[in-house]
Parts: structure tokens; C-alpha cells; sequence
């Protein structure tokens, strides 16, 4: 049984001895409770119609359907449900189709289950656990525009005091509920802010949002 305050964790991968190695992490971590592991895409869906999780390891390559569209799919379910990739590829177009489709992790199968029960926490806490290869790439993406050139923010899209606040908590590493006792401010409203500042930076999620506020000198 499940501790009350425990994070629940289900994943998706086809791989069973993969499979297998990840539950046997995820187990031997007290903090955290093995939910569910699934071998299917569908396997997945019609368990998480009706399971309320916590987080979400997804392998891309599944048999039945992209583990883009269940990450697309779970979201719409579960919104508060952290997804995060567990994946062989390392590719930038795979890397940032996941983050649009609402991924808020990325991790390579290199070696990096030894401290996947680290990786699920610190999702959990409001973090985007990357490996190194794939944050490298999304630095070198972001800064994509020539040493020293400023980028600008639209005079009617610059980010309101209260926002940039919010976002500057969120890079720290807090979480939404942290940010809003914090600020002494609505759970609902730090959820407000932080959906405007992903129209503004036009951007999908957390990771996405503080490297574009850096780059716009936004944040320090």
C-alpha cells in the first residue's frame, strides 16, 4: 500500500526487462510508489482514464502508437500528471516534439535508470530533469542568435512584474503551490500567470520558459 504522502509513478515502455530494471527503482525509493507499468500505448490510456498519477515515464518508441501522442493524451486527462521521456533517442527533433506535446523531462536509456528515482523527484518538485547530451542541445537552440545580439520583447508582450516574479521563483526550483504561498497568492493564480508567460516567450513549458526569459535578459 501506497504511503499517503508518497509520489505515484506510472510508466509505458515495451522493453519488459527495461521495464523491470525501472520498477525495480522506482520501488526501492520510499518517497515514491510504482503505480503502474505498461507495455502498450493502450495498456497505458485505459488504465490512466481512471488512476489519478502523479508522474509519467513514457518510452517514444512504443508498438502500438507514438509516445508523443500519449504524453499529448494524458495531459488532456490528467493536467497535473508530470510526464517525462525515457527514450534512445537523443535527436533534436524528437527532443523538442516531446516537450511540445507537454513532456516537462527528457532522459536517454544510457545509464541514467541508476538515478532515475532522483530524476522523479526533482520532476515532482517542479524541475525538468535532462540528460546532459539533450540540454546541451537545447542551450545551443536557445542561443542560436549571434554573440552579444539582444533580443527584445514586444512592448504589448513584456512580462508583468507579478510574472516575472512567478517565473524567477519556478527557475529556483520551487513548485507552483511553493511559488504561491510564497508570493501569499491563489495555487489558481500562479497557474494564471505562468500560462500567460508561456504566450508571451511563445513556449510550451518550464524548461522552455526560464532559457527564453535568460536569453531575453528577463532572468539573471
Amino acid at each position: 500500500m501506497a504511503h499517503p504522502a508518497s509520489i505515484s509513478v506510472a510508466l509505458v515502455e515495451d522493453d519488459p526487462a527495461m521495464r523491470e530494471v525501472l520498477e525495480r527503482v522506482i520501488r526501492a525509493e520510499p518517497s515514491l510508489h510504482f503505480a503502474f507499468g505498461a507495455s502498450t500505448a493502450g495498456e497505458l490510456l485505459a488504465w490512466f482514464l481512471s488512476h489519478p498519477v502523479d508522474v509519467l515515464l513514457v518510452d517514444l518508441g512504443l508498438p502500438d502508437c507514438s509516445g508523443l501522442d500519449v504524453i499529448r493524451r494524458c495531459r488532456e486527462l490528467q493536467p497535473r500528471c508530470a510526464s517525462m521521456v525515457l527514450t534512445i533517442f537523443g535527436d533534436e527533433a524528437n527532443m523538442l516534439s516531446a516537450f511540445e506535446a507537454g513532456a516537462s523531462g527528457y532522459l536517454q536509456k544510457d545509464g541514467t535508470e541508476s538515478d532515475l528515482a532522483t530524476h522523479i523527484l526533482s520532476l515532482h518538485a517542479g524541475g525538468s530533469p535532462m540528460s546532459p547530451t539533450i540540454a546541451r542541445q537545447l542551450l545551443v537552440r536557445w542561443r542560436g542568435k549571434e554573440p552579444g545580439q539582444a533580443a527584445v520583447v514586444p512592448a504589448g508582450e513584456a512580462l508583468s512584474p507579478r510574472e516575472t516574479e512567478v517565473l524567477s521563483l519556478i527557475a529556483r526550483g520551487f513548485t507552483y503551490a511553493e511559488v504561491a504561498e510564497r508570493m501569499g497568492i491563489l495555487l489558481s493564480t500562479v497557474q494564471s500567470h505562468v500560462r500567460n508567460i508561456y504566450g508571451k516567450l511563445d513556449v510550451h513549458n518550464k524548461t522552455e520558459a526560464v532559457f527564453e526569459a535568460r536569453q531575453l535578459g528577463i532572468l539573471d
